[in-house]
């Protein structure tokens, strides 16, 4: 394996992209587990991203690989999956990934990656080469989840509001130290979630490369994605953490705490069936419903109907991109 990857340059410049996607993935995601965790000041920015980085990096490991499988195996035809379509993939999901970020506003790296494999797989192959039922089951997922995420989020706040009736203001010294039990769930289960549909895109092109036999993660790809999420994490994507934290409504401890276990619950359940989840969607519309079962003026629904309009152009644009990346990388190859 060594060897092949010494003499196949082009196999080596497609798993440094993929990494690269992967970290900026978790650089672009970290506004998902931290944003409210550090509005409601419940620990330091740097404490929350180092604490986000290690649970990101862990959650691969203790959780599987489903989402990896489904990634891999499960959207595209094994024939149309060659490196210059992966990598075209991976090209189209980098550019709207720091498009997004440059702008502050909070997309799917999912979304993005599935818009690229359409539309690199589609140009190179024709239609023909998109798996409908499992292309189907990554979009209903990708699309259910939002609404689930915002259901999930009214309900719970609408039951921590009730319980918590009556107490005192200390109340929110718990919800304060209980963040540091939630929000390491959220990170978890991003990590979870999220690290594997780089390693199903790196095992998609080691098996296109010739480099493995058949369909089946490697260990070390396991670490490599694991560390470029956490490294990701840990570097903190500023810009889209204050939208996330400030722009829908002022943070308090109780929406903090409920919208991360909210989100946490819903990722890390998709994780273990194999559900690639946008954790960006599913977060954000927690906090959404967190802060619409307290009032609903309370919410900014400008600042969410803009969001919105972003996530709606993520898979055109990223498999726009990879297309016309696709062009290039075809002849160069």
């Amino acid at each position: 394996m060594e060897g092949l990857l010494e003499n196949s340059p082009f196999l080596l410049l497609f798993i440094v992209t993929a990494l690269v996607f992967d970290f900026l993935n978790g650089f672009h995601d970290s506004a998902n587990t931290v944003a409210t965790l550090i509005s409601s000041r419940a620990m330091e920015p740097q404490k929350a991203l180092v604490l986000n980085a290690i649970a990101n990096f862990a959650g691969p490991f203790l959780f599987g690989i489903a989402v990896a499988t489904t990634i891999g195996h499960e959207v595209i035809v094994e024939a149309a999956a060659t490196l210059p379509v992966i990598l075209s993939a991976l090209l189209g999901a980098i550019v709207w990934n720091v498009l997004t970020w440059l702008l502050g506003i909070p997309s799917s790296s999912s979304h993005a990656l599935i818009g690229g494999l359409i539309g690199a797989a589609v140009i190179g192959y024709g239609f023909d080469a998109i798996l409908l039922p499992g292309l189907t089951k990554v979009l209903l997922t990708l699309l259910i989840s939002p609404v689930v995420g915002m259901l999930a989020g009214y309900l719970l706040m609408k039951t921590v509001l009730f319980l918590a009736r009556g107490a005192s203001p200390r109340i929110n010294v718990f919800f304060k130290r209980a963040q540091l039990v939630t929000a390491t769930a959220l990170a978890l289960s991003h990590g979870t979630n999220d690290a594997q549909k780089t390693m199903g895109v790196i095992t998609m092109g080691l098996l296109a490369g010739g480099v493995l036999p058949s369909f089946s993660v490697p260990t070390w790809v396991i670490v490599a994605c694991a560390a470029a999420m956490a490294l990701g994490s840990a570097m903190g994507g500023w810009r889209i953490i204050h939208t996330m934290g400030g722009k829908f409504y002022r943070i308090r401890p109780v929406h903090s705490f409920t919208s991360q276990i909210a989100s946490a619950a819903m990722i890390l359940g998709a994780a273990l069936i194999g559900g690639p989840v946008s954790t960006t969607h599913v977060v954000s519309t927690t906090i959404l419903g967190v802060g619409s079962a307290e009032r609903m003026n309370k919410v900014r629904w400008g600042a969410a109907r803009q969001i919105v309009i972003a996530w709606l152009l993520t898979i055109p644009i990223s498999a726009l991109v990879a297309v016309l990346c696709y062009l290039v990388v075809d002849r160069i190859i």
